[in-house]
């Protein structure tokens, strides 16, 4: 039984987003898991000193306001991906968060390593697994490189191998044309294509068959099915037809 999912466009760790998080660990509750909320920063591992220690304790404030064990993973190199104690912190809890930052660092980091193979078993025994930003961009089959857009696209973690994320939607590509940000996503047809907007997330509830939207802005439906934007509450089903 795999755990919820959530892909959230931006806001982790915000009191905004406190809803959301506590029903994540709510979730996993309910399939025995322990109530602990693991952050795994790793896609902020190139940052200075200082703004790692302000995602901590961004993370470990959450925890206090949802009321739960926050665990700050320091996994900021391959190195640490391979740490006994990380795996054994992130074995049955709650809520594992990958967090945003940099998604090339992020999955070349995480790849073929023991703590990913932890967080994967873990969600299928009912853990709840969220990623924001980087965090949701990496569990596709492949990352662009947006910067870098002749250079090839990074192997993501393949998760989720048919659905790419594009992040923070409504604030770097409500500009841009769908069709453009097709070109820079690099989907291919048999993918879908979905941008969401900051402080929103798209969640699959653990045993359920449909994502619902849960935030303040949209999430919009690019390729791969019917072009659309959902709102809060909103079902979808983020199968290829």
């Amino acid at each position: 039984m795999n755990g919820s999912l959530a892909l959230v466009g931006s806001g982790e760790y915000l009191p905004a987003m406190a809803s959301l998080e506590r029903s994540l660990i709510d979730d996993a509750l309910s399939n025995g898991k322990q109530p602990t909320y693991i952050q795994i920063p790793t896609a902020a591992g190139r940052e200075s000193d200082a703004r790692l220690d302000f995602w901590r304790e961004l993370g470990q404030a959450q925890g206090q306001r949802i009321g739960v064990q926050s665990v700050h993973l320091p996994i900021y190199t391959r190195d640490d991906a391979f740490k006994q104690e990380h795996v054994d912190a992130i074995n049955d809890s709650a809520l594992m968060y990958i967090s945003g930052g940099d998604p090339h660092h992020l999955a070349t980091t995480l790849i073929d390593t023991p703590v990913w193979s932890a967080i994967v078993s873990n969600w299928s025994t009912g853990g709840s697994l969220a990623g924001c930003s980087a965090g949701a961009m990496v569990l596709s089959s492949q990352i662009p490189n947006f910067r870098f857009t002749k250079n090839p696209p990074t192997p993501g973690l393949n998760l989720l191998p048919d659905i790419r994320v594009i992040p923070h939607f409504n604030k770097f590509f409500k500009w841009i044309p769908d069709s453009a940000a097709k070109v820079l996503m690099h989907a291919p047809n048999d993918a879908i294509l979905i941008g969401i907007d900051e402080m929103t997330a798209i969640v699959k509830r653990s045993g359920a068959k449909h994502w619902v939207v849960v935030g303040d802005a949209k999430v919009h439906i690019l390729k791969g099915l019917p072009n659309q934007a959902l709102h809060d509450g909103q079902e979808i089903d983020l199968r290829l037809t």
